[in-house]
């Protein structure tokens, strides 16, 4: 068993405890990945362009044997037209609104993708390369009292989790936001911020007190799955689970 220390909000040491046998689960990074593109397939939105797009012009072809061009036309001038290789044609192979890019997933595979990813959170090699940054005192996952629960002001969680030794893992995140490279800038997703701290927790109000801090997400224990735990496929998130939480993730397992 997996023994770790409970803390309390001023980051004192209270108890320690064993961990359930789900964060014993073997560490596997091919399913955790499969699990998190399947998740990210299935949300994709169809896209495509109308079916009549660069076809609902008035175009003729002088035809052949005329030792002329024999590009579509319009018929109210000479411009060529509705031809893939003309500008202001249709295009040749547009997307297809009737792709399914759903992505099929056994529910054993899914559920060892998630206990696996949970398993991760305790190894300290895999969160360091991860980039996070901790107080490498600490034992991982992070255990807090359910006194962490009543924080409901920003400053009041901010000075929990320096307490903690992990607040230095959101200014990694704050200062880590940078304007993406390529054509995302145009496309309304003109930044990328770094994920910081999963804080898994069954009180709703703790998210008032978070969701100002770059980077953290608060997720509760009976919907936590593989994009809170392994952002990006890549286990070994930084993670803070209140005592209450951390029994219905042994009751789920």
């Amino acid at each position: 068993m997996v023994k770790v220390n409970v803390y309390g909000i001023d980051g004192s040491k209270k108890e320690t405890i064993s961990l359930p046998s789900s964060f014993e689960t073997p560490i596997r990074p091919d399913i955790i990945q499969k699990s998190f593109n399947a998740i990210s397939s299935n949300k994709r939105q169809l896209y495509g362009p109308h079916y009549r797009a660069g076809a609902q012009h008035a175009t003729a072809s002088v035809g052949k044997g005329q030792g002329r061009s024999r590009v579509p036309r319009l018929t109210q001038g000479r411009q060529a037209a509705l031809a893939p290789c003309v500008v202001g044609g249709r295009r040749a192979h547009p997307p297809n609104l009737g792709r399914n890019w759903y992505e099929k997933m056994n529910k054993k595979e899914r559920k060892m993708a998630r206990l696996s990813a949970l398993s991760a959170t305790t190894k300290k090699d895999l969160v360091t390369k991860r980039g996070h940054q901790f107080d490498e005192k600490i034992t991982l996952p992070l255990i807090v009292d359910d006194a962490f629960d009543n924080l409901t002001k920003t400053k009041e969680v901010i000075k929990a989790l320096k307490n903690l030794g992990v607040y230095d893992d959101v200014l990694r995140a704050k200062n880590g936001k940078h304007i993406r490279a390529g054509k995302g800038k145009s496309r309304g997703r003109k930044y990328r911020t770094p994920k910081s701290i999963l804080i898994i927790s069954s009180n709703p109000s703790l998210i008032k007190g978070s969701k100002n801090l770059t980077g953290i997400d608060v997720a509760h224990p009976r919907e936590t799955n593989i994009e809170h735990l392994a952002p990006g496929g890549t286990s070994g998130r930084l993670t803070i689970i209140t005592k209450s939480a951390l029994t219905i993730l042994g009751g789920d397992a």
